[in-house]
């Protein structure tokens, strides 16, 4: 698959860029509803993708040698259904040709996440996106 293929996976649902916070016992990994200073939340989409990496030293960035790793992203993770050999789902935009499908199926962060200006991060574990909070 080429760079560019790989890429092109990407449902824009934003959960790679949510805060996330590890349990140093355990390493389970919650979920907040604080995002990344770079996304958009009224598109789900970096507003300095080809920099982020350089501006948010806690950006990471999803590969094909990673993917296997990052067990926090949703099941419903193209690069991680394609990485496990599944389908897409039936809303990705690139089997509907719908940029914005993905949240018309309610599979973004759009309407769930809040920008991490203001946010006092010393408190994060106060936005942890509890499991009914993500259905």
């Amino acid at each position: 698959m080429t760079h560019e293929e790989w890429e092109s996976l990407c449902d824009g649902c934003a959960r790679c860029c949510l805060h996330k916070i590890e349990d140093e016992d355990t390493h389970e990994v919650f979920v907040t509803h604080v995002a990344c200073r770079l996304l958009n939340l009224k598109t789900c989409r970096c507003a300095n993708y080809p920099q982020r990496l350089a501006l948010v030293d806690t950006c990471l960035k999803i590969t094909p040698e990673n993917i296997q790793e990052l067990t926090w992203l949703p099941e419903t993770c193209a690069y991680r259904r394609v990485a496990l050999g599944q389908d897409l789902p039936e809303w990705h935009p690139l089997i509907t040709g719908d940029p914005r499908s993905t949240h018309r199926a309610g599979a973004s962060v759009l309407g769930l996440a809040i920008s991490e200006y203001g946010v006092d991060m010393d408190y994060l574990e106060d936005y942890i996106i509890e499991p009914e909070d993500d259905e």
